[in-house]
């Protein structure tokens, strides 16, 4: 009898000890860090992960709010994961150009929020190639280093009438030996 009550006593032990060890990290576990940036046009990014570092993994409703120049309002914003990455969020272009205060919120039970001050600026496109130049020879169509392959092409019918020449003769002397 006293051998089941220390082994039961050795599994009460062994579970207090596992249940207390998890609390900390379940107290990590209810909170979210979330970094707020502008995408550099008139969007804004966010990285959302658990407070204690560990990468997001579960999607979570993040809501964006955001006062710009003039006193003009954003939101809120229902905000969905992107593919970039595990935690991403972006809100596409919704801003304006000018200075935004952005706040990002999380609802519980991952309650969290996070306000940044964003540089929203107009989307650039990026510069038209200048058109390429092309140089004429006084011999025609031909532009610099053109004149390269009549000689690769000559070259090549060479190669291909020697080694027919090469079977040629190969037959005949195999044809000779024979008879």
């Amino acid at each position: 009898m006293t051998g089941i009550r220390k082994v039961l006593a050795a599994v009460l032990v062994g579970l207090a000890l596992t249940l207390f060890s998890a609390a900390p990290a379940a107290a990590q576990a209810d909170k979210l860090k979330l970094t707020v940036a502008g995408d550099g046009a008139e969007g804004v990014t966010i990285q959302a992960v658990y407070a204690d570092g560990r990468r997001l993994d579960r999607v979570v409703r993040l809501v964006l709010t955001a006062t710009g120049p003039d006193g003009q309002k954003v939101g809120p914003v229902q905000l969905e994961p992107q593919p970039e990455g595990q935690g991403f969020y972006s809100s596409g272009p919704v801003l304006s150009t000018g200075t935004w205060k952005v706040t990002v919120s999380s609802p519980a039970p991952l309650k969290s929020e996070a306000t940044a001050t964003v540089q929203a600026r107009a989307a650039q496109s990026p510069p038209v190639p200048a058109p390429v130049a092309v140089t004429r020879t006084t011999d025609g169509d031909r532009g610099a280093g053109a004149g390269w392959w009549p000689f690769a092409a000559a070259g090549l019918v060479l190669v291909a009438a020697a080694m027919g020449v090469a079977m040629l003769f190969g037959r005949r002397r195999t044809g000779t030996q024979n008879d």
